[in-house]
């Protein structure tokens, strides 16, 4: 189980949404039917486009980027909220 999975940071929608980028990241892709079917119980077509699309334009992203060994430029300074560091 990964760390996502048991975190109560996330709810369960979210973790099923991470579920699906993860399983959309991988080469070859690998959604199950299943994990699709979960995903329409919460959202409608044009939902699942938009989040689809979503997932492949930030994987198209980090892979050119990666290709290219381009790095962070820092443009977001300090305008994030990262998550609090686990307690272990």
């Amino acid at each position: 189980m990964t760390e996502y999975e048991q975190s109560t940071e996330f709810s369960p929608l979210e973790k099923l949404v991470i579920e699906y980028a993860v399983e959309m990241t991988k080469t070859p892709v690998e959604v199950s039917d299943t994990l699709f079917a979960a995903l329409r119980e919460h959202f409608d077509e044009a939902q699942l486009v938009e989040l689809s699309a979503t997932i492949a334009w930030e994987n198209y992203r980090a892979r050119f980027n990666h290709a290219f060994e381009i790095e962070a430029q820092g443009f977001s300074g300090d305008a994030y909220c990262p998550l609090p560091a686990p307690s272990l």
